[in-house]
């Protein structure tokens, strides 16, 4: 799982604070998500504007942050394909306020809101591909067209940027956590041969319960369990009855042969 040890507590600090803003009040047409685990990372979706080849295309990019930021620039990336001057083949990014005009007072807004000012007016005398920067300035409308066939093809709407990851994370990690236990527990048990003792829960009866052939809860004897199964009631009750039985009869006898001997 990533974790946030590459960036200082005070600046993981204050990008919290810029990174709910931004989802607070996001910039026109940029969607900002992040993993609260990897502050490192930053993804944005940015909606193509309106009058341009990248209109109705949504096209996804990170920013990486470096383990200096703020003090150097973050690194931008488009991970949506697109045919654009500034913007090479691997979706490395060509933009001045990432380089040369980098200042650490910028903030991540005014980087996201100036990546998508290069999809209204690209710098084709800066161009990182330079077929699509040589066509802007050639053939305008050949690049135009290039580029809506990208963006029809490849900006297709995203699956939505999911927020809150942390809590995904952590629940998954401690359900992870609990099947590793209950691993380690039937491995001891095949092992030693003897399952583990269970504490019973306050809730549960005293008495063990079985189920009987007639569907009735019966009391665990310990005929019951070595034969696996419950005796029925008549059949004990009657055992019980002959056991009582047999010492009355007996006193009877008794008498009987008292009286022959007087006579």
């Amino acid at each position: 799982m990533a974790t946030n040890e590459n960036l200082p507590p005070n600046v993981i600090k204050q990008l919290a604070k810029e990174l709910k803003n931004l989802d607070e009040t996001p910039p026109e047409g940029i969607k900002v998500g992040v993993n609260d685990d990897d502050f490192s990372t930053i993804y944005a979706d940015i909606e193509g504007p309106a009058g341009t080849p990248y209109e109705n295309g949504v096209f996804r990019m990170k920013l990486i942050l470096t383990h200096d930021f703020p003090h150097s620039p973050p690194k931008g990336y488009f991970l949506t394909k697109i045919y654009h001057p500034n913007i090479a083949s691997n979706g490395e990014i060509c933009v001045n306020a990432l380089k040369k005009d980098w200042n650490p007072s910028l903030g991540l807004r005014h980087v996201l809101m100036v990546v998508r000012c290069l999809l209204i007016e690209p710098f084709p005398e800066s161009a990182l591909n330079e077929q699509a920067g040589k066509m802007l300035l050639d053939n305008y409308d050949e690049y135009a067209r290039h580029a809506r066939l990208y963006t029809s093809i490849h900006a297709k709407p995203k699956t939505k940027l999911k927020t809150g990851a942390i809590s995904e994370s952590t629940t998954a990690l401690n359900v992870g956590q609990t099947h590793t236990s209950l691993c380690n527990i039937d491995q001891k048990t095949l092992v030693s041969g003897v399952a583990p003792l269970q504490q019973p829960s306050p809730l549960a009866p005293t008495a063990n319960i079985v189920k009987g052939g007639n569907n009735l809860d019966q009391p665990l004897t310990a005929d019951t369990a070595v034969s696996g199964s419950a005796a029925p009631p008549s059949l004990t009750m009657k055992k019980e009855a002959g056991l009582v039985k047999l010492p009355a009869d007996k006193k009877k006898i008794d008498a009987r042969k008292k009286s022959l001997k007087r006579l």
